[in-house]
């Protein structure tokens, strides 16, 4: 070989390193692709047995042979930054998104803070979608002070529950967020609280040592998320993989639990999948990555997808086929029902769309 074929054999070789290093470089973004779909009227495993939606106290419920679908998505680099390759490839796939990392993560976020906050946000989800099925169908649901999340390695690990309905602080009643947290303040720094809650329909008293808060070392800690809690006439578990966190399927639960506790098919046998937050008073709100859950929604077979109205600039012109899956938006959960049960009826009803 010649002097100048070697040396352009080099800087050839050289000039690929150099583009599959740039390739392989990781960049501070977030990629978005279609996850799994869980039927909420499914039956569980086989080891476990029962179904998804499961009402424990006696109440007579009722099955349904057709499908409502709880979406999710799927992100990459949530545990740290993907490569640009990756990034560059998502960005020309029409079922995927990428996002600037900071832009969903918090810049001292680990995959840890992530998992627990949506946990944390999952079992809030469930339980407004619990009381805004019952009271659709006409229960009055209590509020009450309850444990949403603990965390791990503090001092609640262990001697809480998460659903545990706070009763009292060192004898002191509570009867809000606000007032369980001040409560816990008011206790000397490392000295045990004695923590009244209702578990499993038991009222016992649960001693923990506080710890410092990190926001002010003067006041105590029991390092677990207090929310708004239920109690409800109807008990109600939903049970789906520990993986899939989030708000985002509160509409979807809330719909599940309906259709298992009133006679008839909701879905006509049919396949339906949404997505939306949902609270206590049924008001349905807008979630990320909707154009990822309509591909996801459409490939697992749904007819029908239940989009929040809020979500309605995304879902125009999303990656989906039209003549395969209605898409119609909703603001309430009685609306999502009545819009269902009018399409149940007629595929072709007027119903509102994006």
């Amino acid at each position: 070989m010649s002097r100048r074929g070697l040396a352009s054999t080099i800087a050839t070789v050289g000039l690929l390193v150099v583009f599959l290093v740039v390739l392989l470089v990781p960049v501070p973004y977030v990629v978005y692709r279609p996850g799994p779909t869980v039927n909420l009227l499914q039956k569980v495993s086989a080891k476990e047995g029962g179904y998804v939606v499961r009402v424990s106290d006696g109440t007579r419920t009722y099955r349904d042979d057709g499908a409502l679908r709880l979406l999710t998505v799927s992100p990459s680099g949530a545990d740290g930054y993907i490569t640009l390759a990756q990034a560059l490839t998502a960005w020309v796939k029409p079922s995927e998104a990428v996002y600037k990392y900071d832009d969903i993560y918090a810049p001292d976020e680990s995959a840890d803070d992530v998992k627990a906050e949506n946990q944390v946000a999952m079992v809030g989800s469930q339980d407004s979608a619990v009381a805004a099925a019952l009271r659709e169908l006409g229960y009055k649901v209590p509020t009450s002070v309850q444990i949403l999340g603990i965390a791990r390695g503090g001092p609640g690990d262990g001697a809480f529950d998460v659903r545990d309905r706070i009763v009292s602080v060192d004898g002191q009643k509570v009867g809000s967020v606000e007032g369980a947290v001040s409560a816990v303040q008011a206790v000397k720094p490392g000295a045990t609280a004695a923590v009244v809650v209702v578990r499993d329909g038991k009222q016992i008293t649960v001693r923990v040592k506080t710890v410092a808060s990190a926001d002010d070392p003067t006041q105590s800690a029991l390092k677990v998320t207090v929310g708004q809690g239920y109690d409800f006439p109807v008990q109600v578990t939903v049970r789906i993989p520990e993986a899939i966190g989030g708000p985002s399927a509160g509409m979807m639960f809330a719909m599940s639990i309906y259709d298992t506790l009133t006679p008839g098919s909701l879905t006509g046998d049919s396949d339906i999948a949404g997505t939306g937050t949902i609270d206590a008073k049924g008001a349905v709100g807008a979630i990320g990555g909707i154009q990822q859950k309509l591909v996801a929604a459409q490939a697992a077979g749904a007819k029908l997808f239940l989009a929040p109205a809020s979500n309605c600039d995304e879902v125009r012109g999303g990656p989906y086929d039209q003549e395969k899956m209605r898409v119609v938006k909703v603001s309430t959960f009685a609306q999502a029902l009545d819009d269902v049960n009018a399409w149940r009826e007629d595929h072709d009803a007027k119903l509102p769309t994006c």
